[in-house]
């Protein structure tokens, strides 16, 4: 990931940002599509007649950001995040890209790949010992680019609010 500076510099920690999930990982030429669809709307965003400064960026080749924040301080208007909905699936529609269901969880694999599946399944493999505390889940819910920066986005399970949804053994 991006470090906190690098990750989308211009745009303030208390930047609204919204993840979305690819099903699968995007290739290099299906992310460069998105990124440039969605900092042309980036560059026409505004809300309640104010600009929104915006940016895009795209994590471990499946997590699409959009985030903004309005030039006056204020977050974006419920008009302005449907705007923005719209855009990024518009943009999905266009590309073929399938997101990941919003009640799946994202966690990295023993292997390193990043894999999303329906929360028993994650019970189920946590039972087996195939994931613990200390393997690490994506949070896609996190509202601030501030968030992500900070590691709120991408952290241990046993440090996230997974450990108070599921029986997360230690590792062995």
């Amino acid at each position: 990931m991006p470090s906190a500076t690098t990750l989308l510099p211009r745009l303030p920690d208390a930047a609204r940002v919204w993840v979305h999930p690819a099903a699968a990982s995007l290739p290099d030429e299906t992310q460069k599509a998105v990124r440039n669809r969605l900092e042309r709307f980036v560059d026409e965003w505004t809300s309640h007649q104010q600009n929104v400064q915006g940016g895009v960026s795209i994590l471990y080749d499946r997590f699409v950001l959009l985030a903004g924040a309005r030039t006056d301080g204020n977050d974006p208007s419920g008009c302005a995040i449907d705007d923005a909905t719209r855009a990024v699936d518009a943009v999905a529609e266009d590309l073929g890209i399938e997101w990941v269901p919003s009640l799946h969880v994202l966690y990295r694999t023993q292997e390193g790949e990043v894999a999303a599946v329906p929360r028993s399944t994650f019970q189920e493999r946590a039972e087996a010992g195939t994931i613990t505390t200390m393997t690490t889940v994506f949070d896609p819910s996190v509202t601030t680019l501030g968030a992500v920066r900070d590691g709120e986005f991408e952290q241990p399970a046993g440090q996230s609010w997974h450990a108070n949804a599921f029986s997360l053994p230690e590792p062995a």
